[in-house]
This record gives structure tokens, C-alpha cells and sequence, in this order.
């Protein structure tokens, strides 16, 4: 069943990616010929409080056109849209700035974004992990699809093409009003609609207390084919495990009839991102950590498969194991302490002692064990936002989780 499912699908999924190839080439074209050139096909539009959904020779009307409606406010409970429109197009650039940057508002503001009329949202993410600010805690940053400049506003460059309509909201999931919000979303309406185009998709989800040996999923199973774009992830770092390291889990993703085992394993989580050895703060185009705080435990860090695209043909998944490290000293120490953790392998100067197997646990002092670098699964605090491309509008991913549950415990301000 599978088999005949992917010779159906890869023909189709060499088109598309064909066609990504040709539009990424005509994108690059366009971007160099629009200096110069007109195109008869697209007609611009801003959408921003001046003029909602950009309606053509309507902007800037309140105040007799003295920047009368600059901002808007989004009482507790209310929903306020950012973009409202029918027909065929593309957002280019969505940028937002809001009065009330605490990690408590910036995780109780929900960014949702509807594509084609459909009911579902594809797009229902918190305000702040949208933009890459994991935790709620903003830095200067800027890299291939995101940016906050200052630290006080965000944008966002992801291509984000529909069909039959858009309609972007960002509701106030706060028990407090939000007096100020600034946004544009630059968009263009085009002539045509490719069939072989992929809908923008983006999943939140976070998990307080991860379970020992099992992988927080960082995109659950979704079905399909399209393109897995990145991540960005936060993690408050559980005291029980001192200040030992908590990276060593490996990123893995699971394309198409994979099942017990996936096609793409990395080798740890800074690995990841390009760096070893641990992880600091830095900004690079496709990778980067942009909070680093060993003081707080907390650490957020992203990855953009864009030079090195992640296509599906019928399905993908993409996890990242909870598995920490230290000294062997250490962790036999919090293992005899009641520290909730599961001996994984201890690395004794480059020969590795495989220690893990199902329903059973190392105890680290037994005799014969030899001493070297210990690692462990743990549980600590996660959350990560998903970015990906599918070929339908929606999708049968669960809702994202409440307020109180995004904003608690939120750590280090």
C-alpha cells in the first residue's frame, strides 16, 4: 500500500520540487528584475491599523490623514485581525510590534493564520515563539526568515502563498488588555494559481516535564507532501540535573513510511545548529542560539533547512530526544539521590559502553562500569514552534495548548 502510495506521490513530489526549483530561480529573477521592471501581474498592498486589508486609495483617512490610527488595542479575550482578503496572492513580510513585550503576554497572544477560507487555522502559534523569541524572551536577532532588530519588534520573511483568501487574527489569550499594537502585513495580489504550490504552515507545542526516554516531537505525524522549513526551541533546563549539560539528545526526522527508525539522525542538539561542544549564544543565517543563559537554565535556539531542504512525499515527523550528560561521578551521584534519569552510554576516552535498553535501568555504581563522559535521559521543561510547507490548507495537527499552561513557570525574565 505504501509502496504504490510513493510511486503515485514521487512523480508528483519531483514536480514540486522541480517547481520550487523554478520559482526559487524566478523568485531570485523577479527580485533583481523588480528594481528595474514592471510586472503587469501583481498589484502591492500593506495592510497595517491606517488601512486594514490595504484597499486600494484608502489609507491614512482618520484624522483628516495626520497618522490618525497608527495602533490598535486587543482587549483580554478579544481577537483583532491583521489581514482580511479574497482572492489569489502572496504575503511577502508580516511585522508586529506590541506595548506589553513580558514573556506572560508574548506567550498569551496567539497568532493564527487561515488560508482559502478553510475553518481551521494553519497557522496557531504564541505571538513571540512565532517570531523566534523562545520563552517569551526577546534578543537582537536577525537571520534568513526572521528579525527583531532592536528587541522590541518583530518580523517575519517567510513566503506565504494562497489561493481563494487570507485571513490572519492575533487574539489576547491574557487576562489583561494589551493597550498597543503595531502591524504591517505586506502582501501582493497575482494573477494564477500553480497547482503544485505549498501552503505555510507553523506548530507550537510545549511539554512541562518531558517523559524519560521518550522523544518530545517537535512536529507530530502530519500527512502529505511538502517541505519541513526548521525550528526554533526553548528549554528551561530542570535544577534536579544541576548545571550538567541537557544537549545530547539528537534531532530526528521521520519522512514518508518511516516508522520505528528515521531516515535523518543527527548526533546531538547543538550539532544541530552547527556548533559542538556545547552551546553559547550566536546569530548565524540558518542556525543560531539566541538566548544562552546558564545562570537561569534557559536556552533557545533555531535551525532553517534552506540551503539543505527536508522534503516529504507522504508523511513527516520530526523529535528530539531528552538526554543530558555529565561526568560519570556526577550522574552516579544524582542517580543515588532519587534524580529522575536513565543511563544511556558512558564514553571512556573514545570507546563507548552502550548502557540503555527498554524496562531497564544501569544502576551507574555497579563494579566493572568505566568512569568517563555519562549519558542520561532526563525531563525537563520544552517547547517548540514547527515551520513547514504542505500541500493543503490545513491540517490534523492538535490545537494549540491553553494560556495557563504556555505562560507557566515561563523561568528567567
Amino acid at each position: 500500500m505504501i509502496q504504490n502510495a510513493l510511486r503515485i506521490r514521487l512523480p508528483i513530489i519531483a514536480l514540486v520540487i522541480m517547481s520550487m526549483s523554478c520559482q526559487q530561480t524566478r523568485t531570485d529573477t523577479d527580485s533583481q528584475r523588480a528594481i528595474y521592471e514592471f510586472d503587469p501581474n501583481v498589484r502591492t498592498r500593506w495592510s497595517s491599523p491606517e488601512n486594514l486589508n490595504g484597499i486600494s486609495g484608502a489609507g491614512g483617512k482618520e484624522n483628516n490623514g495626520a497618522k490618525g490610527h497608527a495602533f490598535d488595542s486587543i482587549a483580554a479575550g478579544e481577537t483583532r485581525t491583521l489581514l482580511d482578503v479574497e482572492g489569489t496572492g502572496r504575503i511577502n513580510r508580516i511585522w508586529i510590534t506590541v506595548i506589553d513585550r513580558t514573556p506572560e503576554m508574548l506567550r498569551s497572544l496567539r497568532l493564527d493564520m487561515f488560508w482559502d477560507n478553510e475553518d481551521k487555522p494553519a497557522v496557531s502559534v504564541p505571538l513571540g515563539d512565532f517570531f523566534g523569541v523562545g520563552l517569551g524572551r526577546t534578543a537582537a536577532f536577525q537571520n534568513q526568515f526572521f528579525a527583531n532588530a532592536e528587541g522590541r519588534a518583530f518580523q517575519c520573511f517567510i513566503p506565504m502563498p494562497f489561493r481563494d483568501g487570507a485571513r490572519i487574527t492575533v487574539t489576547n489569550d491574557s487576562p489583561g488588555k494589551l493597550s498597543h499594537i503595531f502591524f504591517d502585513v505586506d502582501y501582493q495580489l497575482e494573477a494564477g494559481w500553480n497547482e503544485n504550490t505549498l501552503y505555510f504552515h507553523a506548530y507550537w507545542s510545549r511539554d512541562t516535564a518531558t517523559t524519560l526516554a521518550r522523544d518530545f516531537e517537535i512536529l507530530p505525524a502530519v500527512k502529505g507532501f511538502g517541505r519541513f522549513l526548521g525550528t526554533n526551541v526553548g528549554i528551561n533546563a530542570n535544577p534536579l540535573y544541576k548545571t550538567s549539560w541537557w544537549g545530547e539528545g539528537e534531532v530526528k526526522t521521520y519522512l514518508d513510511d518511516d516508522s520505528e527508525w528515521p531516515t535523518l539522525a543527527g548526533t546531538g542538539t547543538e550539532d544541530y545548529i552547527g556548533t559542538g561542544w556545547g552551546q553559547g549564544a550566536y546569530i548565524n543565517n540558518y542556525a543560531g542560539c539566541t538566548i544562552a543563559d546558564p545562570a537561569g537554565r534557559q536556552w533557545c535556539f533555531y535551525r532553517l533547512h534552506v540551503p539543505d531542504p527536508v522534503y516529504f512525499a507522504t508523511s513527516c515527523k520530526v523529535a528530539l530526544q531528552q538526554i543530558g550528560g555529565d561526568p560519570k561521578p556526577s550522574v552516579t551521584e544524582m542517580q543515588k539521590s532519587g534524580v529522575p534519569l536513565i543511563p544511556v552510554t558512558i564514553d571512556s576516552g573514545g570507546k563507548l559502553t552502550l548502557l540503555y535498553e527498554e524496562g531497564k535501568i544501569t544502576d551507574l555504581a555497579s563494579a566493572g562500569l568505566p568512569d568517563g563522559w555519562t549519558n542520561y535521559y532526563r525531563s525537563d521543561d520544552l517547547s517548540a514552534t514547527a515551520y513547514f510547507y504542505l500541500n493543503t490548507p490545513s491540517s490534523k495537527l492538535p490545537a494549540i495548548q491553553p494560556a495557563a499552561y504556555r505562560t507557566t513557570k515561563l523561568g528567567s525574565k
